[in-house]
């Protein structure tokens, strides 16, 4: 793979022309095409093993240096280290492996503590439109940012301005708006809970509860779902339950490079004999078979293996799915009675049983086939699966919360676990594998755009203000309230605006409508490029960075997946002295903003981090003397009703839902698409160009199809096409994708997101949740009518 770095030699003549005027039209909010093919060779067998101590070991030595970057990586989920950059897989409570990281961590520390920088001179050689013309990756691989930068009106380029001129940039546009409902505030998960109270305090006190986040992208349907179901909208279980379950599912989910640390926990499981049962559109190589970097002896042997059943399901064919486990479970009961429904519980501890029954009776074994794409005589082998296990795990990501029946996905879930009485006990339960590494905790500090009744009561009582009591607008809606002209300021701490949400160029279109937008950022991305009248860059210290103040270190705090809230202290010099630590920078905002309208003591939080700990016990239940318990090594759990056997909803009971079939029809010639993420990627941040596992390298802009449908469309191997999206009469076209054949349901496809977002109708989303639907979008794939770029 080419080196993505910056090169100063390589800056073409037009990027450094100045002064440049802006042209937003010619500015670029896709990645470009991809000059040369990708190489396709086989999926891998294995996952983990040699090459992902080599490919770890190369990002971190090619960023950092070898000295410098293994030290990093030994603070790496310790406990008196840093919380990974990553996923929100959670760390063992006892003792803990000195290397307590997987390798897409690594990549994720080696992104964020490069020693590449990019300072004032960058931007004086690059133009807005010159970098939109790069690669996702070569932008991210050419540093970390320094200074506060400003892109004013009519400018081509990015210069730089001292922190009291950008914020009182930012106060001036705020202040000016005839209501603070014109001002958005989105927020990505990589923020401390710290930084999030304060974000959501200083919003709230500006007079809105505008607070779109990258939850509602990802799993907020897991939080609908949940909340309807059992009171409570996160999961249920600790990592030790997978030490005592056995039986675990994976739906929707590839741990094996969306959180890789959680292979371990299945290599365990599956060790001692705990049925493994994936389901998921795609064989995933970490659920085939699993050699742990750390054991020795497994480098040289065939690893684990990790399924005991794999169930190939149609893309969103998982409500037939799950019905049809449903089914075979009843018929299970009628064969062995009192064996295998777990009648007392679901008499004292449920409502909705009746109801459920009938709905699985109402749909026949024919449908369920047909809409699942998964025989029932394989449903019917997992449903032995789970009634034979006393204790099961039912764990789920992206791959079922991004439809327009996500909810009713994930609730089906629940019915399988209620109906076996799998919630509420050891080794058993619910468990929503959450993508960024705080996206939970965000969630819990506040950042929501229809807070609860208490929550507002409490702020109102602790800290003398009246909160906005009108929801907000999450963040499809900030989208078209942009669009719109409804909100003029976008503010966005931390994430990539522009590469993360549906609709690429609808998106980009309502972020050119703004007044202002500003992005408080580590590295350099997309968002960064598409921008209102003006545009600032805010730069502050990532996660590995040590947080100085008073002389004294300072840490923050996460809360993982499984609701365990921690400490995280950065362990390496700042990337600059200009950078702030996300407390301090949204502190001097609000002081810049509020002024003299606040009685808060924003300085004094900003300096003490306690301070701001102390507010958050007083406000949020469950943080009762927090200084103290997050001072304990690894932290402390957070209440969880559900878990302890508790359901909070008014009955006090769990709810068994019904739902119908989703009716998936296609057209002559269509398919079903679902977004997915390479293995050299978390998020929208690009680590490489190699899909490992799936034998993809060097390129990104591949259409993975079935043999059969490549060959029904004239198409070959290698092609180059265009893809378009259809929706409710609409068109979306993604340009010069290579068609792949691979092992996937006839009818179905998988692109990579971010470059295919731009398929996403921004009115396809789920219902309740309104997650975007990107892993159901109606396809059509044609021979490329645009003509390949130039290799430079």
């Amino acid at each position: 793979m080419a080196d993505a770095r910056r090169d100063k030699q390589a800056v073409p003549e037009e990027a450094s022309r100045s002064p440049a005027p802006l042209a937003p039209e010619r500015v670029s909010a896709q990645p470009p095409p991809e000059a040369r093919p990708p190489d396709i060779g086989p999926p891998q067998e294995v996952a983990g093993g040699v090459p992902a101590v080599v490919s770890s070991l190369q990002h971190i030595w090619k960023e950092m240096g070898a000295v410098r970057g293994t030290q990093l990586l030994l603070k790496v989920n310790q406990k008196d280290g840093f919380d990974c950059p990553g996923c929100a897989w959670p760390d063992p409570d006892a003792e803990r492996s000195m290397a307590e990281f997987c390798e897409n961590g690594a990549k994720a520390v080696a992104e964020e503590g490069t020693t590449a920088r990019v300072t004032p001179e960058f931007f004086r050689q690059w133009s807005v439109e010159a970098l939109s013309r790069q690669s996702d990756l070569w932008l991210g691989k050419q540093g970390r940012l320094t200074h506060p930068m400003v892109l004013r009106e009519g400018s081509g380029h990015y210069e730089p301005l001292s922190w009291e001129e950008a914020f009182a940039l930012v106060a001036s546009e705020l202040n000016a708006l005839g209501s603070p409902d014109e001002a958005c505030f989105y927020t990505s998960g990589r923020t401390s809970n710290e930084a999030a109270f304060l974000y959501q305090l200083f919003v709230r006190q500006f007079g809105t509860n505008n607070l779109p986040d990258c939850a509602d992208l990802c799993h907020e349907s897991s939080g609908t779902a949940l909340g309807e179901v059992l009171g409570f909208g996160k999961g249920t279980v600790k990592l030790e339950d997978f030490e005592k379950a056995e039986a675990i599912f994976v739906i929707g989910q590839n741990p094996g490079t969306n959180h890789p640390r959680m292979l371990t926990s299945l290599q365990q499981a599956a060790r001692r004999g705990c049925k493994i049962v994936s389901i998921n559109p795609l064989p995933e190589t970490g659920l085939n078979r699993f050699k742990h970097p750390q054991e020795a002896i497994q480098l040289l042997g065939p690893g684990t293996a990790i399924n005991s059943l794999w169930l190939q399901v149609r893309i969103n064919g998982d409500v037939a799915l799950l019905k049809g486990l449903g089914k075979a479970l009843l018929e299970e009961e009628a064969r062995r009675p009192g064996q295998v429904v777990a009648r007392d519980f679901i008499r004292q501890r449920t409502t909705g049983f009746e109801a459920y029954v009938e709905s699985l009776r109402a749909v026949s074994w024919d449908e369920v086939v047909e809409q699942s794409g998964v025989s029932a005589e394989q449903l019917r082998e997992a449903a032995r699966i789970l009634a034979e296990s006393e204790g099961t795990i039912f764990c789920w990501a992206m791959g079922l919360t991004q439809h327009r029946n996500a909810v009713a996905n994930i609730q089906e879930i629940a019915n399988v676990a209620l109906l076996r009485g799998s919630v509420g006990r050891p080794g058993a339960g619910l468990c929503p594998v959450r993508g960024h590494s705080n996206v939970q905790g965000d969630r819990t500090m506040g950042i929501v755009e229809k807070p609860s009744p208490a929550f507002l009561d409490a702020l109102q009582r602790e800290l003398g203000f009246e909160p906005p009591r009108k929801p907000g607008l999450d963040t499809v809606a900030t989208i078209h309230a942009m669009h719109e002209g409804r909100v003029k300021v976008l503010f966005a701490l931390g994430g990539n605006f522009l590469s993360a949400t549906p609709d690429t160029e609808f998106t980009a279109e309502a972020l050119r409508r703004t007044r202002l937008t500003v992005h408080v950022s580590t590295k350099l991305n997309r968002a960064h490029l598409v921008h209102g009248r003006r545009a600032l860059i805010l730069p502050c210290l990532g996660r590995t960075e040590r947080d100085m103040g008073a002389g004294e270190a300072r840490f923050v705090t996460v809360e993982n997946s499984m609701g365990v809230v921690h400490t995280s202290r950065g362990a390496v010099e700042p990337a600059s002295e200009h950078l702030l630590s996300e407390p301090e920078l949204v502190s001097r905002l609000a002081r810049a903003v509020l002024g003299e309208r606040s009685r808060v003591d924003w300085q004094g939080l900003s300096e003490d981090y306690d301070r701001i700990r102390e507010l958050i016990s007083r406000v949020i239940p469950g943080f009762e003397d927090f200084n103290r318990r997050v001072r304990e090594p690894g932290g402390f759990y957070l209440p969880n009703g559900p878990r302890e056997g508790r359901f909070l909803t008014p009955d006090s009971k769990a709810r068994f839902t019904v739902h119908p079939l989703p009716r998936i029809e296609l057209a002559p010639g269509q398919l079903l698409m679902m977004t997915i993420r390479s293995h050299d990627q978390y998020n929208t941040t690009l680590y490489g160009l190699d899909d490992r596992y799936r034998g993809i390298r060097n390129g990104r802009r591949v259409v993975m199809m079935h043999p059969e449908d490549i060959r029904a469309r004239g198409l070959t191997e290698g092609q180059v096409v265009d893809l378009t999206s259809h929706f409710q009469g609409e068109t979306r076209v993604a340009r010069r994708f290579v068609v792949v054949p691979y092992r996937i349901p006839k009818g179905c496809a998988a692109t990579y997101f971010p470059e295919t977002n731009v398929l996403v109708a921004i009115d396809d989303f789920a219902e309740k949740s309104r997650t975007p639907a990107s892993k159901s979008v109606v396809i059509s794939v044609a021979p490329s009518t645009e003509p390949a770029p130039v290799a430079s």
